[in-house]
């Protein structure tokens, strides 16, 4: 027991990208592109959007929170990602491996429910544009971002606290390119039941019912949309709404894919796939998505 302790808090091995040596340097330049956009796109969305009093608004303030999301979730996994590419120093302390995973979960969560307040946000806009102001004002933009946050970053503690506790006795190697929740669970010896069933709960109770949440507002948003009785009146209405819903398809077809499954499904090489969209994907749209055709913003 005393053996097993001291190697579950010596660290682990990332294996990244170690199986095809041959484009490490290729997928550093590939990556270190990406990253930077993304770092330049959302930091240009932050740095207008707090500038400029004109956009100091619901939708412009909820997006500047978004931005600084993708800009912290990029941060947490790419440099170091970029780091094990270019020297092949793939170790993690234990520790170093459990705030990357509480901060991927934090900030996913957050942006959850911060996609969730944009959803409620357009539905406000569109079907109850006389009382917008009041429903949405300042004070309440505010109390939804912090709720947003507060919850995002309360969520993950669960992890934080059970994951510790179990046996990390077969290996060390993590077989992905960071500190993920289901590869940490492929190395235990140990039961991983209460960590899988917190996980089903909070896929149930965060993910599932923002999505949820998120599809209401939109069946009474498109209903709102089609009783508008000019095509072009309607096409605007749409247009508002567009931005968020591609992001929202983005999110959630991807992170369905990576975690509502058992462990037993868990596929290296897909997850590995699946997560780096996820992880690149959002951050590097998003910029485009709601600002290449948003006069306002432009």
């Amino acid at each position: 027991m005393v053996s097993e302790s001291k190697e579950n808090v010596s660290g682990f091995i990332i294996q990244g990208f170690s199986d095809t040596p041959e484009l490490h340097i290729s997928l550093f330049v590939l990556f270190l592109g990406i990253y930077l956009t993304i770092l330049l796109g959302n930091l240009i969305i932050f740095l207008v959007i707090s500038c400029n009093p004109h956009l100091h608004t619901p939708m412009y303030i909820f997006l500047q929170n978004l931005s600084l999301i993708d800009i912290s979730s990029t941060s947490n996994i790419l440099p170091n990602l970029l780091h094990i590419l270019l020297t092949q120093q793939n170790n993690i302390s234990f520790l170093g491996c459990m705030t990357q995973m509480y901060a991927f979960a934090s900030l996913a969560s957050s942006e959850y429910i911060l996609l969730t307040a944009m959803a409620y946000d357009r539905y406000v806009a569109i079907c109850d544009p006389l009382h917008y102001f009041a429903r949405m004002s300042r004070k309440h933009c505010a109390g939804l971002i912090t709720a947003a946050f507060t919850v995002g970053f309360v969520d993950p503690v669960g992890h934080f606290v059970l994951i510790p506790k179990l046996s990390f006795c077969a290996s060390r190697l993590i077989k992905h390119f960071f500190c993920d929740v289901t590869a940490l669970l492929q190395l235990s010896c140990s039961s991983t039941f209460s960590v899988e069933l917190l996980n089903y709960i909070e896929g149930t109770l965060l993910t599932f019912s923002s999505f949820l949440l998120i599809l209401i507002s939109y069946i009474f948003i498109i209903s709102a949309i089609l009783k508008i009785q000019s095509s072009q009146g309607r096409q605007k209405a749409f247009s508002t709404c567009a931005s968020h819903l591609a992001c929202v398809i983005t999110l959630y077809g991807t992170i369905f894919c990576l975690y509502i499954r058992p462990t037993t499904s868990y596929s290296l090489e897909r997850d590995k796939y699946f997560s780096l969209l996820y992880i690149v994907l959002g951050p590097v749209l998003n910029p485009l998505i709601y600002t290449l055709k948003n006069r306002e913003f432009q």
